[in-house]
C-alpha cells in the first residue's frame, strides 16, 4: 500500500509539472514530417534524436522516423519470480523489437523473442522443471497524437499490441493483448519525465483463462552529457490473480555511442515480496 501511495504522489507531481511545462514556448519542428512517408524516407541528416522504448517499462510516445528501421534488443534478461513457496526463473536471449516508420506519426513493430528458457520449482521439490523454446511473438502499432515533431514540451501516444502463443511450453499458451498510453514531458536542465498507464488481457495456462492487469509507471531520466544519461523508474501493477499491488524500482544507465546507437543495462529491484526481480543488458540501433 505504501508503494501505491508513493506512485500516486509522484503522479500528482507529474501533473503539476505538466502545468509548468505548458507555459514553455514551443520549439520549432526539426522538419515538416508531413512531407515524408515509408516510400519517401526522412533524410538521414534530418533525423530526430533517438528515442527508444527501452530500457524502462515506461515507453516513449515518439515514433520511428518515416521510412527508417529501428531495432531494440534485450541481449540478455534474467527474471526471478517468487509466488508463495514456488520459484521460477526466466532467461531471455536476443529478444528483439523491430520497428518501421510508416508515416508522420505512426510506426509498426514486431517483437521477435529468439530464445527463452523457463525454469520452475514448487515447494519441497529439489529439481527444476525446465522448458526452452522460441518465445511469444507480438505485433504492435504505435501512433503519436501530440508532440512527435518535438514542437512542444509534451508528447503523447498510444500503443496497441497482440501477442501470439508461439512459444510452446515456455510461452503463455494463449493470445494476449493490451493498450499502452505513454506521455513524455521535457523538463529544464536536461531532465525528462515519462508517465504511462498500461492495461492488458493476459492468459493463464494452468487455469485456462484470461485475466486483466493494470500497470501504471513513472520514470525520470537525466542527460548528464551527450553520451551518458541515467533512468530511475517506479512501476506498480495489479492483476486479477494476485492480492494487492506489486511494485519495483528500476535503475538503468544509458550510453548514447552515436546518433543511431544506444547501449543500456540495469535492474528491477523488488519493493514488494512477490514482485519479479530482473537484470538486463541491451541496445538500440537505428538505420
Amino acid at each position: 500500500m505504501k508503494s501505491v501511495f508513493c506512485l500516486a504522489l509522484l503522479g500528482l507531481l507529474g501533473l503539476a509539472t505538466v502545468a509548468v511545462a505548458q507555459e514553455k514556448a514551443p520549439k520549432p519542428s526539426p522538419y515538416d514530417s508531413a512531407h515524408f512517408s515509408l516510400f519517401k524516407p526522412v533524410p538521414r541528416n534530418r533525423l530526430r534524436p533517438l528515442r527508444p522504448d527501452r530500457p524502462g517499462v515506461t515507453e516513449s510516445p515518439f515514433t520511428v522516423d518515416a521510412g527508417h528501421f529501428q531495432t531494440e534488443t534485450d541481449a540478455l534478461r534474467v527474471i526471478n519470480e517468487r509466488e508463495g513457496d514456488a520459484r521460477s526463473r526466466e532467461l531471455k536471449v536476443a529478444y528483439t523489437t523491430l520497428k518501421l516508420g510508416l508515416s508522420r506519426r505512426t510506426d509498426v513493430q514486431l517483437e521477435v523473442p529468439l530464445y527463452k528458457v523457463s525454469k520452475e520449482r514448487e515447494a519441497g521439490e529439489a529439481n527444476w522443471q525446465r522448458q526452452a523454446s522460441f518465445g511469444d511473438v507480438a505485433l504492435r502499432v504505435k501512433h503519436n497524437f501530440l508532440g512527435d515533431d518535438q514542437e512542444g514540451p509534451i508528447a503523447m501516444g498510444v500503443v496497441a499490441y497482440t501477442r501470439l502463443p508461439t512459444g510452446g511450453q515456455a510461452g503463455s499458451g494463449g493470445v494476449e493483448g493490451g493498450l499502452i498510453l505513454p506521455v513524455n514531458i521535457e523538463l529544464p536542465d536536461q531532465f525528462n519525465l515519462d508517465l504511462q498507464i498500461e492495461s492488458d488481457l493476459n492468459y493463464d495456462r494452468e487455469e485456462g483463462k484470461h485475466y486483466a492487469r493494470v500497470m501504471p509507471s513513472i520514470a525520470l531520466d537525466h542527460e548528464f552529457n551527450e553520451v551518458f544519461s541515467f533512468l530511475v523508474e517506479g512501476v506498480t501493477q495489479w492483476d486479477a490473480q494476485h492480492s494487492g499491488w506489486r511494485s519495483s524500482l528500476n535503475l538503468a544507465p544509458i550510453f548514447t555511442l552515436n546518433p543511431n546507437l544506444q547501449v543500456d543495462f540495469g535492474a528491477h529491484l523488488a519493493l514488494s515480496k512477490e514482485t519479479d526481480r530482473e537484470f538486463f543488458v541491451g541496445f538500440t540501433f537505428r538505420r
